[in-house]
């Protein structure tokens, strides 16, 4: 059992009673993208998917990733298929990482391999900046300025 405890609530995966929030990632090479999620941001891996089709979890901080290779459509999705990003300048979506410490953040991802778009710049009461995986997804970086709120 792969378990992570949040505020005091413990979420697993496979979940034992209600749910786990997971994000999917269809990339070109699992082992690939489970080094990465591992290497750059300290991801534990708990499967690595199989010759079958099974795809790869990992665990990051309180979240979880699935990356599977692409394909389709299968009879549960009978018009999708699955493919990594045709154009890693368009985006539709993307991973956010909220963070204490950017810069602190940067500097040891960018260390570990991590490809920056940019450094880290202010904007919106916070500061942020953009990782580009393996299979060219977006990671959004961001801080918070001491004085913003949520909500």
């Amino acid at each position: 059992m792969n378990e992570v405890e949040v505020d005091g609530r413990s979420y697993q995966m496979p979940p034992l009673d209600g749910f786990t929030v997971a994000h999917f990632l269809t990339v070109a090479d699992i082992e690939r993208s489970a080094r990465f999620y591992e290497t750059v941001f300290g991801g534990r891996i708990a499967s690595r998917g199989d010759a079958k089709g099974a795809p790869g979890y990992i665990q990051i901080a309180n979240a979880w990733l699935i990356v599977n290779v692409g394909g389709g459509p299968t009879p549960d999705k009978p018009s999708v298929v699955l493919s990594p990003p045709a154009d890693p300048n368009s985006v539709s979506s993307f991973m956010n990482l909220r963070v204490a410490d950017i810069h602190a953040c940067y500097e040891m991802w960018r260390a570990r391999g991590a490809e920056f778009i940019t450094e880290p710049k202010d904007k919106y009461g916070e500061t942020r900046c953009y990782i580009r995986d393996p299979d060219g997804y977006i990671i959004e970086v961001g801080q918070s300025k001491p004085d913003f709120t949520y909500g």
